[in-house]
């Protein structure tokens, strides 16, 4: 389980559950990544490298990038023209707000390189809305049940 951030593109009139409906659907065809794209992740890593350190890359031909921080669990992925964010729920209190302020920052680099709207499913708003101690809370606590059900 993990919480997620995914990146939008909407048009005047649409709201976001159809764009969600359009972005599950666009997800059963495969397609290359497009060249905005690409050319955004050029502009994205470096900066990403700065904001979490030392991070891993894996490059799929012209389908998938993904970038990921071992030391949080942060992996942003770009498959075909669908852009993500994921943290897995493994942090609570003081490091729920570290780990989610990279990723809000992580966040504000991919909107800003690639035109896109970061959007929040758990709290179903873009993420520009969501308070930090809101998501910071909703993380801890799912942390904190998944840790009381399956130990750890």
């Amino acid at each position: 389980m993990s919480y997620d951030i995914y990146f939008l593109s909407r048009r005047d009139g649409q709201s976001w559950d159809e764009v969600l409906e359009a972005m599950e659907d666009a997800a059963e065809h495969s397609e290359p990544i497009p060249a905005r794209l690409l050319e955004a992740w050029e502009r994205i890593v470096p900066q990403a490298r700065f904001l979490l350190g030392e991070v891993d890359i894996t490059e799929y031909e012209q389908e998938s990038r993904d970038l990921s921080h071992s030391g949080t669990g942060i992996d942003l992925s770009v498959f075909g023209d669908e852009v993500s964010i994921t943290v897995p729920y493994w942090h609570a209190g003081e490091d729920a707000a570290v780990v989610l302020g990279k990723v809000f920052a992580l966040a504000a680099i991919v909107e800003k390189e690639t035109g896109l709207t970061a959007y929040d499913p758990q709290t179903e708003r873009p993420l520009a809305e969501v308070r930090p101690q809101g998501a910071i809370g909703l993380m801890s606590r799912t942390t904190e049940d998944l840790r009381s059900r399956y130990g750890g």
